[in-house]
């Protein structure tokens, strides 16, 4: 029997079916863009987003059928999969849905609490206000609300039952959270602070292996301290990629979001490097020594070059930690299991992927991906995944073993920030995507959707919309598995830091889902449930002590922000956006306080690359622009938006009487125009101010052109100077304070400790 078509042509019992699908599955009827114009979702992108997700969407009475079932798994589950809750001191309160029939009997909950313990609670169900109710399958449904002493935060297991004929019972996973994130005390009173943002890939020094490590860090972080007196360090994201260019070298687009990339490792840093070992001096041999120059001194980060050197040492270095810690059972193998076991399954099937990849690719080099890998270890439950894993065990623990020890090494340069004196030290960055041949999708692939991709709707930045080509999170089974994987994901990310910025914040209320085969003006927004997620946020963010920032930038409702705000979430707001109805910059007084402000990022223009237009000769280098005229209607643009920063600039008395008011007369960005935007950023009564590298030392390139993969060095800029350079030269000593002044003179800048003696 073969399933009739939907109607060419729908009746309006199909489409009414359809939206009211459409409802129950998040997909949003419509969205304002930025220009205010409404956009209704379409019947056609309804129904492919549905399909997406699993609904029959043939006729009516499947679409009716789909939605009565939903409901009844629903309100058949006396308590959810989970339940994500800030307590209502000194009581919690649960909501329950129950026949009407049983909801006079007492509910007996038996908590197991996250450190072991047991508590039991007999609960008399409360009629609440306006309560819900639903009729299915004969039966009348309501919802009734529980109240017990509240447990403490943290992850618990709660087992509901309610003794009658027929009893109700059922599992959940209760979530108890704070109701906002964690701010430090000096923050929370009023003070503001600042710091700087580095691409860690691309800080060099003479004891580099061709691209920034934890040692290189560290003394970054000294130079901070000592030079700047700034607060933080923004880093780019930390996270696992494939290191191969040109298409694998994006920290945005990551092969992992759990675990982070052993290029950053400092291997003559390590514990298992002994440099009294004359076979171990790995810079005595000429060909070591010859591959690290050039690797220092070519122009790019070589991301290839680098991770096959570094993990050819690597694998020495785990050889003799088998041979001398766990061979002998030593205090370290003992600490390297402890990190095992509190990492878990996640550890080990992100270990397991990385085996797998390089065993299939030594046999297949042309295997780039796991959907390239032969079919029988596409799935990581399979029986030839078994057997792989259970022959290859040495391997696997190989790859934990280099995630222990970027544990290890980032771990000590999060403390040597503090000790240094920056209050909020490494703040990390968590990217929005993930590569859909990565380890993620290869390992959690029943927590994506297949058939759509994620973007974003058309804006005055991309009129054609953008396209992220990675598919979006099936958030019915992430909260069905009780949010296991979303909590892992902050967890991870957070770990070693004192402030975490989630690029792209929306995900958590909605994402744009583009189905296959549609362009991006053809999406739909799919909802999420935000105050579960944002609950999670702030639970990781107290247990971390680390502050939040949610990178709010693009096609944003004002409610979303309030919310963002009511949890404690700082906004993200850029000088190149923050503009009036008319086009105009805003005053630094106009920037909220609840926010970190910044110059730039690494999508955008530098300060200097602004000024000259460098960016948008690089779009017509990269062939990116259709046309002259195109190339010269965003010249034309471009120097509107100089001269209205000149205007801001002036009127915030912020240049002086000499430098020229027009910007046709100021055709070079000097550096008067550096010293007084910086001068305006950190004026904003805004609580956080970060200058990227670019700006501090006036670079006219960016790190990223969206829309070029080979066309643009992407991702693969060095820092303008070597840490050597910053340490002694005299212009890096210009740059640090000119900053540092600024900082003392809006109050930014707390003292450094001295620097630790010996």
């Amino acid at each position: 029997m073969t399933t009739p078509p939907p109607p060419t042509q729908p009746d309006s019992e199909y489409l009414a079916a359809l939206a009211e699908a459409a409802g129950f599955w998040g997909i949003a009827a419509g969205y304002h863009d930025v220009w205010g114009q409404w956009h209704a979702t379409t019947a056609e992108v309804q129904a492919a987003i549905l399909r997406s997700l699993g609904v029959a969407t043939e006729t009516a009475a499947a679409l009716a059928s789909a939605i009565e079932q939903r409901q009844w798994e629903e309100w058949s589950r006396l308590a959810p999969p989970v339940c994500v809750v800030s307590p209502v001191a000194p009581h919690l309160e649960l909501s329950l849905r129950m026949p009407e029939a049983l909801a006079h009997l007492p509910v007996q909950v038996d908590l197991r609490l996250e450190d072991g313990s047991k508590q039991r609670h007999l609960c008399v169900p409360e009629t609440r206000e306006n309560e819900d109710r639903a009729h299915l399958r004969g039966t009348q449904f309501v919802s009734r609300i529980v109240r017990m002493q509240s447990p403490p935060m943290g992850y618990h297991e709660a087992g509901f039952s309610v003794a009658s004929q027929a009893p109700l019972t059922a599992h959940t996973r209760l979530i108890v959270c704070p109701d906002r994130t964690w701010l430090p005390e000096a923050l929370a009173e009023g003070a503001r602070r600042a710091g700087l943002a580095i691409n860690l890939y691309g800080v060099h020094s003479a004891h580099t292996w061709g691209c920034g490590d934890f040692t290189a860090l560290a003394r970054v972080t000294d130079w901070v301290a000592d030079h700047l007196g700034g607060s933080f360090l923004v880093l780019n994201p930390l996270c696992a990629i494939h290191n191969r260019g040109p298409y694998n070298t994006s920290p945005y687009l990551p092969n992992s979001v759990y675990y982070r990339n052993f290029i950053y490792l400092d291997v003559e840093a390590m514990e298992d490097y002994p440099a009294s070992d004359p076979s171990m001096m790995l810079r005595a041999r000429a060909e070591v020594r010859r591959q690290i120059e050039e690797l220092n001194s070519s122009e790019f980060v070589e991301y290839e070059r680098v991770a096959t050197l570094k993990r050819r040492f690597l694998r020495l270095l785990f050889r003799r930690f088998v041979r001398e810690e766990l061979n002998r059972d030593t205090e370290r193998a003992a600490r390297f299991y402890e990190f095992l076991e509190s990492e878990g399954a996640p550890l080990d099937r992100y270990a397991a992927y990385c085996a797998l990849d390089e065993w299939i690719r030594r046999r297949s080099p042309q295997a780039w991906t796991w959907q390239d890998w032969p079919r029988e270890y596409h799935d990581p439950c399979s029986e030839a995944t078994r057997r792989f894993v259970a022959a290859h065990g040495r391997e696997i623990l190989f790859h934990k073993y280099v995630q222990w020890q970027i544990d290890v090494q980032l771990g000590r340069c999060q403390a040597h920030a503090r000790e240094r004196g920056l209050e909020i030290g490494l703040f990390h960055d968590l990217p929005l995507a993930t590569d859909r041949c990565g380890a993620e999708l290869w390992a959690y692939r029943p927590f994506y959707v297949s058939g759509c991709r994620v973007g974003a709707p058309p804006d005055d930045f991309s009129p054609l919309g953008q396209d992220w080509a990675f598919p979006p999170p099936d958030a019915g089974r992430h909260r069905a598995d009780g949010y296991r994987l979303f909590a892992e994901t902050i967890r991870h990310s957070a770990r070693h830091g004192g402030a975490l910025r989630i690029d792209h914040v929306m995900r958590l209320f909605r994402l744009f889902w583009i189905p296959d085969g549609m362009a991006a003006t053809q999406g739909a927004y799919v909802r999420d449930r935000f105050e579960d997620l944002l609950r999670i946020v702030a639970l990781e963010s107290f247990r971390q002590r680390v502050l939040v920032v949610g990178e709010d930038l693009g096609t944003v409702e004002p409610w979303v922000r309030e919310t963002l705000a009511r949890f404690g979430i700082l906004s993200y707001r850029l000088l190149y956006f923050e503009k009036n109805a008319a086009g105009d910059f805003h005053s630094p007084a106009d920037y909220p306080a609840q926010a970190l402000v910044t110059s730039t990022t690494h999508d955008l223009p530098t300060l200097a690359g602004f000024w000259r237009g460098r960016d948008i000769d690089a779009r017509r280098e990269a062939g990116l622009l259709p046309d002259e005229a195109a190339f010269h209607r965003l010249r034309q643009h471009r120097e509107g938006e100089k001269q209205r920063l000149l205007d801001v600039l002036f009127r915030e008395r912020l240049l002086p009487d000499w430098f020229p008011r027009l910007a046709a007369e100021a055709p070079e960005l000097t550096g008067e125009l550096h010293n007084a935007v910086t001068g305006f950023l950190v004026s904003t009564p805004s609580l956080l101010m970060a200058l990227n590298q670019e700006d501090l030392t006036k670079e006219t390139e960016q790190q990223n052109l969206p829309g070029t993969v080979h066309q643009y060095p992407n991702w693969r800029r060095k820092m303008k100077f070597s840490v050597e350079e910053l340490e002694t030269s005299a212009a890096a000593r210009d740059f640090a304070q000119m900053f540092r002044h600024w900082l003392e003179k809006a109050g930014r800048r707390k003292a450094a400790p001295p620097a630790p003696q010996g």
